[in-house]
């Protein structure tokens, strides 16, 4: 289920009707925690990047764990006609097509006999540190799944300073079909999956990538992939600099999703009052406690934390300073009923600030 806007008198109304009529989300949430990474044994940029021995423990963890290694491609074809995904699924991701993906994670991928996911942002094939077309159509013969990330890799949520709305659809729209149409002329075919430059995607931007035809759009705000996500937003666990260790992996490829069913507001883009204020619909039945619910931001716990007492589910939080980052993610974890630990995060931009 897409989320969608509702006006707050009809929020927790909505979920109440959704929740009997379905006998509860728990029984029908399919889930794949997605990871994504940008370089490969390159110490030269440490923030971006995993080493060969940290991916290495990462997919023997997978292996000896018997997880289920999709294409997202896959997973996004099994949630869009209600099939069940393996109980233990993860998909492994790459943004950027930097050179090191083939001379450092594609042969331990095919030494592990797992696919992958490769995003490629189009103006910069063949460029010093980058793949050449070549190198892409030896990945696709080999199984690598090929989407679109951009053509020029430019920050895509919002328009830019005195840009008006109208001019900034048609700049995204004219990016995002070059980048198509590069695509599709060098590998054969037109991908149906997009990843967001930067992570970083808005309503207005959702729209324009659903027209143009893609199936889903993955970002990189941390989280679990459900039967009930978004799937032009799908979260992303980032591998890169102190997220890549293998132990930080293997606590996330066990995460569970928080089934969040609804928020309020839906678009990344901070406007108004800030820090900002988002109302969330939890399941209630499902398999999370929210009793313990936790709530950070940048790794700190926050105190603005409200129940509504009367609608079981409805939160309210709001960070307890505002928001001075380009991104900022409101992360909410809580255990789980029966053991494991469940997570949901919701970006926030601020596109007024430089990267």
């Amino acid at each position: 289920m897409n989320r969608q806007w509702f006006p707050r008198r009809l929020f927790a109304a909505f979920f109440m009707v959704g929740t009997l009529l379905a006998g509860g989300f728990d029984a029908w949430a399919d889930e794949a925690n997605v990871f994504v990474y940008h370089r490969f044994g390159d110490d030269r940029h440490p923030s971006t990047n995993v080493s060969l021995e940290v991916f290495r423990g990462q997919l023997e963890l997978l292996r000896d764990g018997d997880y289920s290694v999709l294409a997202l491609g896959e997973v996004v074809r099994r949630l869009r006609a209600g099939r069940s995904l393996p109980t233990r699924t993860v998909v492994i991701t790459i943004d950027d097509a930097y050179d090191s993906f083939g001379t450092g994670g594609l042969p331990l991928l095919r030494e592990f006999g797992y696919p992958a996911t490769l995003f490629v942002n189009t103006d910069s094939v063949g460029r010093p540190g980058y793949l050449d077309w070549d190198d892409l159509r030896r990945m696709r013969d080999a199984g690598i799944e090929i989407g679109n990330h951009s053509a020029a890799h430019a920050h895509m949520a919002a328009p830019a300073a005195k840009e008006d709305r109208s001019a900034w659809r048609e700049r995204m729209r004219d990016d995002l079909v070059r980048a198509q149409q590069a695509l599709t002329a060098q590998l054969g075919d037109e991908p149906r999956l997009f990843a967001y430059p930067y992570g970083e995607f808005s309503r207005d931007l959702i729209e324009l990538v659903r027209e143009l035809g893609f199936h889903a759009a993955a970002a990189q705000h941390s989280g679990v992939v459900s039967s009930h996500s978004d799937l032009f937003a799908l979260p992303r666990f980032p591998m890169g600099g102190p997220f890549a260790t293998v132990e930080g992996f293997g606590d996330k490829m066990r995460m569970k999703a928080l089934p969040v069913i609804l928020t309020e507001p839906d678009d990344p883009i901070l406007e108004g009052e800030n820090p900002p204020r988002l109302t969330l619909q939890i399941d209630p039945q499902g398999a999370a406690d929210l009793s313990q619910l936790n709530f950070f931001v940048r790794g700190r716990a926050q105190s603005d934390v409200v129940f509504d007492q009367e609608n079981p589910g409805v939160v309210r939080v709001r960070a307890d300073e505002p928001l001075n980052a380009r991104r900022t993610s409101y992360t909410l974890t809580a255990p789980g009923k029966t053991g494991g630990w469940h997570w949901y995060s919701f970006l926030w931009i601020r596109p007024d600030v430089p990267e």
